[in-house]
């Protein structure tokens, strides 16, 4: 077997690593080789925030750190239930991009800092990729890619951003995991997810006992956080039956889109192992289980590492340039909400007093509003809560949207309204009641189209608008009424998918 790999191949020749890269990239051959590990995944995220992964052998992994690995780009042409949206076979891929004809290879890149041995899985890694042209373009359609451009334009301005999760989902116990017909899906139409029964019977937030009935998953579950460094704070039950709350420690904002991504992948793995399912669905539609959200809290730091929203002594509750990122927040909610609530189901959780915002709102330390500000003068931890967003959106469009609409706020030097003490009440815009009205208010957008790129947001649309057609198809054949409540083929497609 080889030594570390040598900077030289693709990834060289298009200079697409670090030279901390190229360095833990050795370190990381060198460790596969001392662990023996015998397959590692190079994982990536597609647009839906669904993680795919190859599994390469050693010798071939040592060969994707100096060339990356070949992927087919089939898997950005379809919708979330596996359908193709886009003509791959047509000139253009019906896309109106030449380089997307044919449905081509892209080269996946790993990217070294990313690398992990699998606590779960004996022999088994794990590393993030970035997705390249075979001539070294970046690949349109990347969601972590559409983050880095956002960071690098808010670094532009002497800034980073820090990130917080606090993220809510189920653990259910499976009842019985043979798939039947009715479990596997077709092209078109996911198949209904495996029976399965909460941990305890919900309605005690907080309760210690009901604690305790899952701690046995949630301490195997904790040790596998550790193991990947994934900087879990806390774990709660919430309201619902089965439903639990995850905080993790604030880090660098890709980093932590990074980590979002593992966490929600190793906990779905994990529990399945044993004989448990978690869900990342929003509202689950069962009874007893309430809807989970995942509250982004987002602070700025400047160039010496100083909290750039805390104010001076006796000052407001943000600085003023805090308060311009704020005002971009608030301007842009409407037109990134669909970022943060990517999905039909998502925006039945946009209810008045449901501890979800219904409308466009902000206050200090107020839970009833969208956007919560936390912290103040002397506080390093100051930052921004907002409560838009699904445990089902993909981490990257979700970040980058808030920071592209911070930066608006920023270049127009925005002031936000007063803060909002009845936010349920308020005359302020109201958040869309349903997929399509946020796909309109997107469409709509100079902003996002100018910071995620307009062919981004072309095929965006053109993605979540499928999920929508299906949506609708099933409405019509079965004559449900989708305000009646969850609908069947809501639980089909994101119960057991997220």
């Amino acid at each position: 077997m080889t030594d570390a790999p040598e900077p030289e191949g693709f990834i060289a020749r298009h200079g697409l690593w670090t030279d901390d890269q190229v360095r833990c990239a050795r370190e990381i051959a060198a460790r596969a080789r001392a662990e023996k590990l015998q397959l590692v995944r190079l994982a990536w995220s597609d647009s839906h925030g669904h993680v795919r992964a190859k599994a390469l052998t050693l010798p071939a992994f040592e060969a994707a750190l100096a060339d990356g690995h070949n992927i087919n780009v089939a898997l950005w042409t379809l919708d979330a239930s596996g359908s193709r949206v886009f003509a791959s076979f047509t000139p253009g891929g019906g896309m109106d991009l030449p380089e997307m004809t044919g449905s081509p290879n892209l080269v996946a890149v790993p990217d070294p800092a990313t690398f992990r041995i699998l606590p779960w899985a004996p022999g088994v890694g794990w590393v993030l990729c970035d997705e390249y042209f075979r001539g070294g373009a970046p690949f349109h359609f990347s969601a972590r890619r559409v983050l880095r451009r956002t960071l690098d334009a808010l670094a532009a301005r002497g800034l980073s951003a820090v990130v917080g999760v606090e993220v809510e989902w189920y653990l259910l116990k499976l009842l019985d995991d043979t798939l039947g017909e009715e479990n596997i899906g077709i092209l078109g139409e996911r198949g209904s997810p495996l029976p399965a029964a909460p941990h305890d019977s919900g309605f005690s937030y907080h309760s210690e006992s009901n604690l305790d009935l899952m701690q046995p998953m949630m301490s195997a579950l904790a040790g596998h956080y550790e193991a990947l460094d994934l900087g879990l704070r806390s774990v709660e039950n919430e309201w619902g039956a089965g439903q639990v709350e995850c905080t993790f420690e604030a880090r660098e904002a890709m980093r932590a889109a990074d980590d979002y991504v593992l966490f929600r992948t190793a906990t779905r793995q994990i529990c399945r192992r044993m004989s448990h399912m978690a869900s990342f669905m929003a509202a689950p539609g069962r009874r007893g289980l309430y809807p989970s959200g995942w509250h982004l809290h987002l602070s700025l730091c400047d160039g010496s590492g100083a909290n750039a929203l805390m104010p001076e002594a006796g000052a407001d509750h943000l600085s003023p340039l805090g308060r311009s990122f704020l005002a971009g927040l608030l301007d842009h909610a409407l037109d990134g909400v669909v970022f943060g609530s990517p999905t039909v189901n998502g925006y039945r959780r946009f209810r008045p007093f449901s501890l979800a915002p219904d409308r466009v709102t902000w206050g200090f330390d107020h839970r009833g509003t969208m956007v919560r500000v936390l912290g103040g003068a002397g506080d390093p931890a100051t930052r921004y809560e907002n409560r838009v967003g699904e445990p089902a959106a993909n981490p990257y469009l979700f970040i980058a949207a808030q920071v592209a609409a911070g930066l608006d706020g920023l270049a127009r030097e925005a002031e936000p309204w007063p803060a909002d003490d009845a936010p349920y009440t308020a005359d302020r815009p109201m958040l869309p009641t349903g997929l399509p009205a946020a796909l309109e208010a997107l469409e709509r957008s100079p902003l996002y189209r100018d910071a995620f790129g307009e062919a981004y947001i072309g095929y965006y649309l053109a993605l979540k608008r499928a999920e929508m057609a299906r949506f609708d198809a099933f409405l019509s054949e079965t004559g449900v009424d989708p305000a009646a409540g969850v609908t069947e083929w809501e639980v089909n497609e994101y119960f057991d998918a997220f």
